[in-house]
């Protein structure tokens, strides 16, 4: 068989498949074509020795703000993406049924790395975030758009992925529980998945729980207090077991307020490992706590996380909750994507969401990325 591009000798982890090995990745065609021990170059391959590295199918960043110069937060996707191994961005709601076909034609179809996105339920998405305004676009019932939201999506299901509604005092204020209850009916008739996002109180972390659905996804969901998943004494609250148990599914969504070292050390201390890990990136944490990515995974190593399981919650787990499974695996016949990395060990300074620092032992380093069957190197070299 010919292949466009030979991956030869890294270990490769793909939780999909319980692989965890030493084996070459072939592509072809724009997909996975052949995972073996030794294959041989074909005519016209582009063949790349990765021996010493890991590669994983493409990172899947689960919470991005994309949506470059349309929304006051939005980030370059391709700087992004280069930063830290990402080949698919998921936006969480920049858009909504107002400004959608903007976000398509203008971001979307012209990327190079894979963009899809939740759908926000407010008619004009994510509006007034920025360091001088800031104002909760779910605060405002009259922005509550379902039938937009209804017709916005069918017509966009190759990139719409679900629904996104952002409740809690910063971002839905007075209108408290509301928005959350419209956009689960949107997502009810749709039959899609939902993400909510949650803030400070009202409503609770647990008022926002008991309404999800199997599916559904809590972003968010390591937050410091108030709103937090763990009580004072470190004991993960009933509420957030309970929802687990009937398949909520819990984000990190890290951001500028959300993630705290402290919280995660006392959920993950319980075995409570989130079920995606992702940046929430946008312009206002681009260069600090976040970052990117990359550093967002580098935190959970260095908190003791295992690499599996952190390579899964940004590959097989993001998949699966966007019901993508031609993505986050290495299967014969999925997408062509993968990212090759090392992770370093030495003293890395981190800080999350509130401020605390920590010195970890781990980092990942982004040495490249393979696109649509293509390399496709985080600086842009070929």
């Amino acid at each position: 068989m010919t292949y466009d591009l030979l991956l030869k000798g890294g270990r490769v982890i793909d939780p999909a498949q319980g692989l965890d090995q030493i084996a070459d990745v072939a592509f072809a065609g724009g997909r996975v074509a052949a995972i073996e021990k030794n294959i041989g170059a074909s005519n016209g391959a582009d063949v790349r020795d990765v021996s010493g590295r890991i590669v994983t199918p493409g990172f899947i960043d689960l919470h991005t703000h994309v949506y470059w110069g349309g929304t006051s937060l939005g980030v370059d996707a391709t700087d992004a993406a280069r930063q830290s191994g990402v080949t698919t961005l998921i936006d969480a709601g920049s858009a909504g049924p107002g400004n959608f076909r903007g976000f398509f034609k203008h971001v979307i179809e012209p990327s190079e790395p894979r963009i899809l996105a939740y759908l926000h339920i407010s008619f004009a998405g994510i509006f007034a975030f920025s360091k001088r305004i800031m104002v909760g676009e779910s605060g405002d019932m009259r922005l509550m758009s379902p039938a937009d939201a209804v017709a916005v999506a069918n017509a966009n299901r190759d990139v719409i992925v679900g629904i996104k509604v952002r409740v809690g005092r910063h971002a839905s204020g007075s209108s408290g529980v509301a928005p959350l209850d419209i956009a689960l009916q949107v997502a009810e008739e749709l039959g899609l998945p939902l993400m909510a996002h949650i803030d400070e109180p009202p409503p609770s972390y647990e008022d926002v729980l008991i309404r999800l659905r199997p599916g559904d996804v809590l972003t968010h969901c390591f937050r410091p207090f108030p709103n937090s998943p763990v009580t004072g004494q470190g004991a993960v609250k009933p509420a957030v077991l309970e929802a687990r148990q009937r398949g909520v599914l819990f984000d990190v969504g890290h951001g500028m307020g959300s993630f705290a070292f402290k919280v995660a050390r006392a959920m993950l201390d319980a075995g409570f490992m989130p079920d995606t890990i992702s940046s929430d990136l946008h312009i206002l944490n681009l260069e600090g706590p976040v970052f990117d990515q990359a550093t967002t995974l580098s935190k959970f190593l260095s908190l003791g996380a295992p690499l599996i399981d952190v390579i899964r919650a940004t590959t097989a787990n993001a998949a699966a909750a966007i019901r993508r499974p031609e993505l986050g695996t290495f299967r014969p016949g999925s997408a062509g994507d993968a990212t090759i990395f090392t992770v370093n060990e030495g003293s890395f300074p981190y800080v999350d969401s509130v401020g605390e620092r920590l010195i970890g032992s781990k980092k990942i380093i982004i040495d490249g990325v393979a696109l649509n069957g293509h390399w496709w190197h985080p600086t842009g070299n070929q």
